[in-house]
């Protein structure tokens, strides 16, 4: 089998599981509640520090990718995930879950970096952009496994036994990658490490630029992340009162909106560039969330399925923006770069999915002890503002004249 096949399937698998756990808690968010007594801001908080774990990681993970590699960077952090994994299904306290959640996000933030780092020495540049967004795609898999084949598991064996089974598969993974995967072909010159120090960094904050694209790339893949990996799940069944298993079919519709936007988004970014594509998209993933927040409640489940994934084929369009952000600096900064978007963007991930949680827990429970639909149109509603907002911050950079470069042409480092 080719070394570039078995690459790539190394990565995709270990995207696929970034994205399967960080989406768990969407569907599980019920029995958590019960068996460990969590409030909505407890819920939030927790399922937030996935993405905090994982922004924490960017900017070390730029200068390890640099420095050591992405075969040992990303199987060593995929170690961590094992431990959170464990944690999480013995865990009788909310300190123990959050431990379990954080060390989940701190391992799992090196795949998706550690792909684009191994993909751009592999394969010939005029491939990377395709080989790149087939992986995310596959990868975004995950999330439809955390949707329906995820209820039906963790209704026949309950979710403490998902992540011990879950603890066992990550290290196969992270095995796989140490033994499978090298940083670079046979007889290749290794990587540079000319940009693992100095100033790499600080330049990069202190362009305009890069705090034009932040606000929108923070809203964009938080918000997406937000409404899928926690807080679509408890909307659906406390507002339409939905079992888990038409909940889940439901979040199936947003993560296979997901998954589409992640193929699909390289190939017309090539076609007819970054900022024309998120000109177009991001207002259409703003409005699905609007209409969600305004009339959820009283939509048919098909158009509100429609909806999610409309609103996530828009959010997936992040992936573009880190290599909008790659084409703005010199070659040998351009990881760093991108690591340095990402922070930001899990970032977002994890402060939106907490204050939604803050939000909803502002409104009194129902006597059912559901939160009522006021509580999700505020949270949704919010957050639609905050996407709409940081659209309208990246315009003027959308109508400056910049020349058009290909997705293709800044994903090699």
């Amino acid at each position: 089998m080719s070394r570039r096949i078995i690459l790539f399937a190394a990565f995709a698998f270990a995207y696929f599981l970034s994205n399967f756990f960080r989406a768990t808690n969407a569907v599980i968010a019920g029995d958590l509640t019960r068996d460990l007594l969590l409030t909505a801001a407890d819920l939030g908080l927790m399922t937030s520090l996935f993405y905090a774990g994982f922004a924490a990681t960017q900017l070390p993970l730029g200068v390890a990718l640099d420095r050591i590699g992405p075969r040992f960077t990303t199987a060593s952090l995929l170690l961590v995930s094992v431990g959170g994994c464990l944690i999480f299904s013995v865990a009788d306290s909310f300190a123990m879950v959050a431990l379990g959640r954080t060390m989940l996000g701190i391992g799992m933030g090196g795949c998706l970096m550690g792909a684009l780092k191994a993909f751009g020495v592999w394969y010939a540049p005029e491939r990377v952009a395709t080989i790149t967004s087939l992986m995310v795609g596959m990868g975004a898999m995950g999330g439809l496994g955390a949707a329906t084949p995820l209820a039906w598991i963790n209704v026949q064996i309950g979710w403490r036994a998902v992540f011990g089974w879950g603890a066992l598969i990550i290290f196969c993974s992270a095995l796989a990658i140490m033994l499978l995967v090298r940083n670079a072909p046979p007889g290749s010159a290794p990587p540079t490490t000319a940009a693992a120090g100095g100033d790499g960094f600080g330049r990069i904050f202190r362009e305009p630029i890069f705090w034009r694209i932040v606000p929108l790339n923070f809203f964009l893949i938080g918000s997406m992340l937000a409404v899928q990996t926690l807080w679509g799940g408890p909307f659906l069944f406390d507002v339409l009162d939905l079992p888990p298993i038409e909940a889940g079919n439901l979040l199936l519709g947003l993560s296979g909106g997901i998954a589409f936007g992640y193929i699909s988004c390289g190939w017309l970014a090539d076609r007819f560039g970054i900022e024309r594509n998120m000109l177009i998209v991001t207002p259409i993933s703003t409005i699905c969330l609007a209409l969600i927040a305004i009339a959820g409640a009283a939509l048919p489940p098909i158009l509100l399925g429609l909806l999610f994934a409309g609103f996530g084929y828009g959010g997936a369009f992040n992936l573009v923006l880190l290599a909008q952000i790659r084409r703005e600096f010199p070659e040998q900064m351009r990881g760093r770069a991108a690591t340095a978007l990402n922070m930001f963007g899990f970032g977002g991930a994890a402060l939106i999915q907490w204050w939604m949680g803050i939000l909803i827990a502002a409104f009194p429970r129902l006597a059912d002890g559901r939160y009522p639909p006021i509580a999700y149109s505020t949270a949704f509603g919010v957050v639609a503002l905050g996407m709409a907002l940081s659209f309208l911050w990246y315009l003027p950079r959308r109508r400056a004249a910049v020349p058009r470069v290909a997705y293709s042409e800044v994903q090699n480092d």
